[in-house]
């Protein structure tokens, strides 16, 4: 069986040192596997039986700075993502960084990427300096990728300051950095940066446009009859509602979990052609994601679908 991984990070430790960059400890603990993108990696996919990585730099730390900053580095990450994907052909595809905080550059980086350099999409790691993507000031970013037919990938990023002093002060540190990313406060927030994205309409004005959100739907298959009891009534002049515009706009991966519960939520309420495999390299085991994949209480072909053809369709492979 094919396999499909499509979100698997990396980020060449010789552009965090000469940028002055720096990771959370968890992160930093994991910069030799994102560094690398070559054998070695290689023969962690071929031991779990993955063929292809979509491949992403872990740009959080990229995507805030200042504007001409961004941009620079955005384009590094981009040319040694280009550079990875040259070498192993048929085993890498990418991702392109944006540098969100100047979205008309962020535009032109995606066509380049796109265009120039055979990138499938993008990712994007959650809100700019506050600043979500249904706010018209990174517009340019959303209409060039529907322009493109391609998807962004909306990923988790660490809270800004305020909310991160309002809701995960006064904890042990550890327990408060885990709380306010992987451990809830990063998924719950991306499910909410989605639904902004719905309420003001950004998929009535563009249409064509998909969003790609991992961690088997950011709780958004598990909330969606919430979802639409509570806020269809009160989202008003739109061609769907909100449900229906989730199942048409989103498209979901399984990465960081490898358990029956969450994956059959999924595929119940989104239906299998929205579902998608991923991992999460480095901060997931391969082998163990595959096992599951293979495993899954779903019919062979629906576990196609998720381990290849869905992401063949939607990327373009």
């Amino acid at each position: 069986m094919k396999i499909i991984a499509l979100e698997e990070h990396m980020f060449p430790r010789d552009i965090l040192h000469a940028e002055g960059l720096s990771f959370s400890p968890r992160a930093r603990a994991k910069l030799p596997d994102l560094d690398e993108v070559g054998d070695a990696r290689l023969r962690i996919m071929d031991a779990a039986g993955i063929d292809v990585q979509v491949l992403s730099a872990l740009g959080w730390i990229v995507q805030e700075l200042e504007p001409a900053r961004s941009v620079a580095i955005s384009c590094a990450l981009n040319d040694r993502l280009a550079d990875a994907v040259a070498a192993h052909p048929d085993r890498f595809r990418a991702f392109a960084s944006l540098p969100m905080t100047d979205p008309a550059r962020a535009a032109d980086e995606l066509t380049r990427c796109v265009k120039e350099r055979g990138f499938v999409g993008a990712m994007i790691h959650g809100q700019t300096n506050g600043v979500f993507l249904d706010d018209p000031s990174v517009r340019p970013v959303l209409t060039t990728a529907a322009r493109l037919g391609v998807p962004i990938y909306l990923h988790p990023a660490p809270p800004p300051p305020a909310l991160r002093q309002i809701y995960y002060s006064g904890l042990e540190p550890a327990a408060a950095e885990c709380l306010s990313t992987s451990g809830w406060g990063w998924h719950s927030e991306t499910g909410m940066h989605v639904l902004r994205m719905v309420v003001a309409g950004v998929f009535e004005e563009l249409p064509d446009l998909t969003i790609i959100v991992g961690h088997m739907g950011e709780g958004l298959p598990f909330h969606i009859d919430r979802i639409e009891d509570m806020l269809g009534p009160v989202v008003r002049g739109h061609a769907l509602t909100v449900a229906e515009t989730l199942r048409r706009n989103v498209a979901l991966t399984t990465s960081g979990y490898v358990s029956d519960a969450p994956l059959r939520c999924a595929i119940e309420t989104f239906g299998v052609d929205r579902l998608m495999f991923s991992v999460d390299h480095p901060f997931a085991d391969s082998a163990r994601a595959t096992a599951h994949l293979r495993s899954a209480p779903v019919s062979d072909e629906d576990r196609q679908k998720i381990a290849h053809r869905n992401a063949e369709a939607l990327l373009g492979l």
